[in-house]
C-alpha cells in the first residue's frame, strides 16, 4: 500500500527527513513514535502529499508521488487523514462536515452522502449529534467526527497525526477505541502517537524516529519485548515512556 525509498526533505538548510525507507502492507497497523521534533508528523504528511519532499521515491496505492504528473487530489481522496486539532469546519453542522467532501470530491448525491454519514456517526457513537456544530461537542467527540469524516471518503489507508494529544485524558480512550475497532476490521493505518498502550495492543509494527531518521522498524512485540536489543536512543525513549 505504501512504499517509501530513501526519502529526504529539507526546510531551508534544515534536513527534517533523512533517507527514510519503509513499507506498509494492506491491512497493517503501523505506529510511528519518537521524541518531539523527530520528524514523525512530517513523515506521515508526505504520504498524502501535504508535505513535499526533495529526494527519494514514494508510492501510495500505486500512485508515484515523486512523479510530477501524479494526480494528487485523486490520491488525497483515497487517503484519510485525522489531525491533532480536528480541523472540522466550525460553521457547518456535524452532518454537513461529513457530507461536504463526499458531494464535492466524490460526486455523491446529497442523500447518499447523508446516508453514509449517518452510518458512520452511528459507528463512532455520535448519531444523536448530527445537527450540532463542532463548538457544541467535546474534544473527544470532535475527534470522532473527524474520524467519521475521513472514513466517509472510503479511504484505502488512514493516517493519524497524534490524534489524542490535544484531548483531555478522559477523552483519549473514546477516540482510541474507535481506532482499535478500525484496526480490528482490517483498515490499513499509520498512526503517529505517544500512546504506547495503544501501540502495544493494536500495532503490527512500530517505527521509531529521531532527528529525521528511522532508527527502528520492527514488529511491536519485538519493539516492546526485548528492549535491550533496541538502538540506544530507542532504549532511552522506552525507559522514559514505559516507566509511567
Amino acid at each position: 500500500m505504501i512504499v517509501m525509498k530513501h526519502l529526504s526533505k529539507w526546510y531551508g538548510s534544515f534536513k527534517v527527513l533523512d533517507n527514510c525507507s519503509l513499507e506498509v502492507n494492506k491491512g497493517e497497523v503501523v505506529v510511528v513514535c519518537g521524541p518531539s521534533g523527530s520528524g514523525k508528523s512530517t513523515l506521515i504528511k508526505t504520504i498524502n502529499a501535504l508535505e513535499a519532499f526533495q529526494e527519494g521515491e514514494l508510492t501510495v496505492n500505486g500512485v508515484a508521488l515523486h512523479d510530477p504528473r501524479a494526480d494528487l487530489p485523486a490520491l488525497r481522496a483515497r487517503v484519510g487523514m485525522v489531525f491533532q486539532h480536528f480541523e472540522l469546519f466550525p460553521h457547518l453542522s456535524v452532518m454537513e462536515n461529513l457530507t461536504l467532501a463526499q458531494v464535492q470530491v466524490l460526486g455523491r448525491s446529497l442523500s447518499d452522502a447523508q446516508t453514509r454519514g449517518a452510518k458512520l456517526l452511528e459507528r463512532v457513537g455520535l448519531a444523536s449529534q448530527r445537527d450540532k456544530h463542532p463548538s457544541q461537542l467535546s474534544g473527544g467527540q470532535q475527534q470522532r467526527v473527524a474520524i467519521a469524516r475521513a472514513l466517509a471518503m472510503d479511504p484505502v489507508v488512514m493516517l493519524f497525526d497524534e490524534p489524542t494529544s490535544a484531548l483531555d485524558p478522559e477523552m483519549v480512550g473514546e477516540v482510541l477505541e474507535v481506532m482499535v475497532q478500525l484496526a480490528n476490521e482490517g483498515m490499513t493505518m499509520m498512526c503517529v502517537t505517544h500512546e504506547m498502550g495503544f501501540a502495544k495492543r493494536v500495532a503490527n509494527r512500530v517505527i521509531f524516529m529521531d532527528q529525521g531518521r528511522i532508527l527502528e522498524d520492527c514488529a511491536s512485540s519485538e519493539f516492546f519485548g526485548d528492549i535491550s536489543s533496541r538502538v540506544p536512543r530507542a532504549q532511552e525513549f522506552l525507559a522514559k515512556v514505559l516507566a509511567h
